[in-house]
């Protein structure tokens, strides 16, 4: 899929390897436009150069930063930006933060993990398109209107012109 090649998506973990298995998941699924970070810092710097991800997929826990903190920064810079949270805690409270705070999922690590997170990378890139298409749709009924407009306009204007033989 060409959407898939275009998609900025950012992998923050910073167990290296969980990081390297989700950056080569993701790849097998032909995603190409991918950026890793080991921190909340790297990423967070990241943005404040003005790179804006579509998707960050990002560990909840991280070293300095937790990941809330990354994602409250984050959304000031580009709040377009999706994110999906990875985590060992099964903490209720940790998971309605997230959702609170504007992630769009949070889920717990296990052994379909992967799958997992797939369909959240499926529906938000699918909502994006929609909103995308949306924008389109606006911008298009929009041109249409301003049309019809000047068409009436000009028409009211000739007939006027006529009616008082204003030359």
């Amino acid at each position: 899929m060409a959407a898939k090649k275009t998609n900025l998506i950012y992998v923050v973990e910073d167990n290296q390897v969980y990081n390297k298995f989700i950056t080569e998941y993701l790849k097998k699924q032909n995603f190409t436009n991918i950026k890793t970070f080991l921190s909340g810092e790297e990423c967070v710097k990241a943005i404040d150069k003005g790179e804006k991800p579509d998707i960050i997929v990002q560990d909840y826990f991280l070293e300095n930063m937790n990941g809330i903190d990354v994602l409250v920064q984050v959304k000031k810079k580009s709040p377009e930006s999706e994110f999906i949270f990875l985590t060992n805690n099964e903490s209720m409270e940790v998971a309605v933060n997230t959702i609170k705070f504007g992630a769009y999922d949070y889920i717990i690590k296990d052994k379909i993990t992967p799958d997992k997170l797939m369909d959240r990378i499926r529906k938000i890139l699918k909502i994006k398109n929609l909103e995308k298409r949306n924008k389109q749709i606006q911008v298009g009924i929009i041109l249409f209107l301003t049309g019809i407009f000047l068409i009436v306009f000009f028409a009211v204007l000739y007939f006027v012109v006529d009616i008082f033989n204003v030359q």
